[in-house]
């Protein structure tokens, strides 16, 4: 005689918080397992499963404009729709990010284009 899920939880959702107290102690002795390792292990399970996943967005930044610095301007302002004086503000306070959120193609782009110009470029 197997019992559902459904029926378990409908019965769960019917008691009193002191009851369903009760028989959270009543599994954690009758299992041998705590509830509050159980609630700490599950997010520290998504964590460690999070880095697996590739990354597909990624911040342009700046890092260093070199030694010249109005061709690397020139290139800041050819990657992004800054104008001259707000992309002579970016190189000038290196490092900053130049773009954020750009998907790796066109990042890895940017980052040739900024290094064939002198600036020392790095994708985070």
């Amino acid at each position: 005689m197997a019992v559902s899920k459904e029926e378990i939880l409908n019965t769960i959702s019917s008691m009193s918080v002191l009851e369903l107290s009760e028989l959270i102690k009543e599994m954690e002795t009758k299992f041998g397992v705590s509830a509050a390792a159980v609630a700490v292990a599950a997010p520290a399970a998504a964590a460690a499963a999070a880095p697996a996943e590739a990354k597909d967005a990624f911040d342009v930044i700046l890092t260093a404009a070199g030694d010249n610095k109005v061709a690397v301007i020139k290139a800041v302002r050819a990657v992004t729709t800054l104008g001259l004086k707000e992309a002579k503000d970016l190189v000038e306070g290196a490092p900053q990010t130049v773009k954020e959120a750009v998907p790796k193609a066109d990042a890895e782009k940017m980052k040739k284009e900024l290094e064939a110009a002198g600036a020392k470029v790095e994708l985070k």
